[in-house]
């Protein structure tokens, strides 16, 4: 066998390595290449060794070369590229399917050789750049492109985008925020290129850009055709409380709670549910505002055409009753037709807190129609009118002046309601209960559960009032005290309450008076300070009204007629905290003798 050098050598176990692991033989183990050559003709080898040096000056660095897969190992797979050593890609580089043994792929030759002596080579590059061109014409042309989602990582997803990979940010995927990220991991959509990097190899995709475009193309379609009246089909978007928004396909309409139904329903969701498509109407549209009014139930005949014939006022109707409130209860009188029964026209003489105190939902019920109105598809009706208004037959019963027996129900700071039959109640207003006595509360005369008497003063049927009186069972006294306490009248009276102002004293007659602080005959700050209740006062009346039904009596003027000695007495009798008893004498004397003074001059 001919020499070679070291370097044919070297080729020459390459070549020899290459052979048997083709030819599934086990000739070559290291150590042994002599002894393998001798096998080998020269011209074999020769021949070899030319293809191999011819092979291995046509791979070029930085190019996209040809490969086999000739192994797969864990997450390596070995790539055989016709160079004296294979290369190592990792398996996360085939996104679309695993890589199989004898399977053909592109790779870039970044480098024959690196620190370590191995090949390397990246399918990732070899696949960017050749799709580079057509990724970089869709981003100048604004064309769409077909991607695959591959998986969900921080911010957003990753794209398979011909084979690469592209980042759709999350605010880019939709035009709403999006529930699920996971759920669209294996999703094929178009996508809009809007930002590139070759250098790092970067690119950045949208699914939101082609959606809007969409919607706005929709839109301006729908707009061109709408009109108010005009049927369009749509999906529920979203609901509400108060209705529902429907995509009309680039635009939303409002199809509100009172325009879904003829019939009254609590909420939108007993009629539709988000992604129900539904044919609805437009009922009015503001171009200015880009807002639309829908309506569902004017797709059906209203059932409110004709109602005033079919229920007309005063009509006795029956209707049963679908739901009870703190204000009244509705009333089905027809599909589509409800009425309402307030509180107020439930009984004539029960005062009624919840329609439930007599009413339930279910219940079959007569009624009476007392006022329709259809422009507002409103019909009022009546319980109580079913019966004669009591009222109306207590105002012939009991006409002015009439004397009454009834039970006392209520105590109130302004009077005492009187029950005079069942459901009828008057009221003894606390000015009519005495004629002669200051009334703080009615309490201080009547107790509840009380008979007692009393004269119908007024009847107001139409509010349902009656007023009563107590004192009017007696003839009004004032006219006589009017005489027997006229001014400058003298007499006494009996401290019966204490105020700063002064004192209310009874008279003999059992009638009242009022006694200033000043004209107590001392000089007090507060009726307490020298006065009791019970003390007993001489009086003499400086003012009597008998309208207002009001005497105004004084101590001093009492004892400006008397001697000395007697006001001396009656100081004694109520001494004063606040000033001694001789300064009181001494300034009613001084009074006296001014008067008497002046009076002589005047003579």
């Amino acid at each position: 066998m001919q020499d070679v050098n070291n370097s044919q050598q070297a080729d020459i176990e390459v070549l020899l390595q290459e052979k048997v692991e083709d030819e599934g033989e086990v000739i070559f183990t290291e150590g042994d290449v002599e002894a393998q050559m001798e096998k080998i003709s020269p011209e074999e080898i020769e021949h070899d060794i030319e293809l191999y040096s011819r092979d291995s000056a046509a791979l070029t660095e930085g190019e996209i070369i040809q490969g086999t897969v000739i192994a797969v190992r864990g997450t390596d797979v070995m790539i055989d590229i016709g160079f004296k050593s294979e290369g190592i890609l990792s398996v996360d580089e085939f996104s679309q399917q695993e890589p199989e043994k004898g399977q053909k792929i592109e790779v870039f030759l970044e480098a024959l050789e690196d620190d370590e002596g191995q090949v390397v080579i990246s399918k990732r590059k070899a696949d960017f750049i050749k799709v580079w061109d057509t990724i970089h014409d869709a981003y100048e042309t604004q064309k769409p492109v077909k991607g695959t989602i591959k998986k969900r990582i921080k911010g957003g997803m990753v794209v398979d985008l011909m084979g690469v990979d592209a980042f759709l940010p999350g605010s880019q995927i939709a035009l709403r925020p999006v529930p699920d990220f996971d759920a669209l991991v294996g999703d094929v959509m178009d996508f809009r290129v809007i930002k590139l990097n070759k250098m790092r190899r970067n690119i950045v995709v949208s699914h939101r850009v082609i959606l809007e475009e969409k919607r706005e193309k929709k839109r301006k379609e729908l707009l061109e055709k709408i009109d108010e009246g005009a049927v369009v089909e749509g999906v529920v978007k979203n609901i509400t409380d108060f209705g529902v928004f429907i995509d009309l396909g680039g635009m939303d309409g409002l199809l509100h709670i009172t325009d879904m139904s003829w019939t009254r329903i609590n909420h939108p969701s007993e009629m539709v549910q988000i992604g129900d498509k539904i044919e609805v109407m437009v009922l009015k549209y503001d171009r200015e505002k880009q807002r639309i009014s829908l309506g569902l139930k004017q797709l059906v005949p209203s059932p409110w055409e004709n109602v005033e014939e079919r229920f007309p006022k005063g009509e006795k109707i029956t209707g049963k009753v679908v739901n009870l409130t703190k204000y009244g209860a509705f009333i089905r009188l027809d599909e589509g037709v409800e009425g309402l029964i307030h509180v107020s026209e439930m009984s004539w003489t029960k005062h009624i807190n919840h329609p439930s105190e007599i009413l339930e939902v279910g219940q079959e019920i007569e009624c009476v129609v007392l006022e329709v109105d259809k422009e507002n598809h409103k019909i009022s009706l009546g319980l109580k009118q079913l019966e004669p208004n009591p009222w109306e037959v207590a105002a012939e019963k009991y006409p002015k002046g009439t004397r009454v027996s009834g039970t006392v129900r209520n105590l109130t700071t302004f009077g005492a309601f009187v029950e005079i039959e069942e459901g009828i109640e008057g009221l003894i207003h606390i000015s009519d209960i005495s004629w002669t006595k200051r009334v703080n509360h009615p309490s201080e005369f009547f107790k509840r559960g009380q008979k007692i008497e009393a004269v119908v003063q007024e009847i107001d049927t139409e509010n349902h009032r009656i007023a009563l009186g107590y004192k009017q069972l007696e003839d009004d006294p004032w006219p006589e005290l009017s005489r027997r306490y006229g001014d400058g009248s003298e007499t006494e009276g009996k401290i019966i309450h204490m105020t700063d102002r002064g004192v209310i004293v009874e008279l003999p007659d059992g009638v009242e008076g009022f006694v200033p602080v000043t004209q107590l005959g001392k000089r007090v700050d507060r009726p307490q300070d020298a006065f009791n209740e019970g003390d007993i006062l001489p009086l003499k009346v400086i003012e009597f009204e008998q309208e207002d039904r009001r005497i105004v009596l004084s101590v001093n003027a009492y004892f400006e007629s008397r001697a000395q000695e007697d006001l001396e007495r009656y100081l004694a009798a109520h001494p004063t905290k606040t000033i001694q008893l001789g300064e009181v004498a001494k300034v009613m004397k001084s009074k006296k003798e001014k008067d008497e003074n002046e009076k002589e001059e005047q003579e």
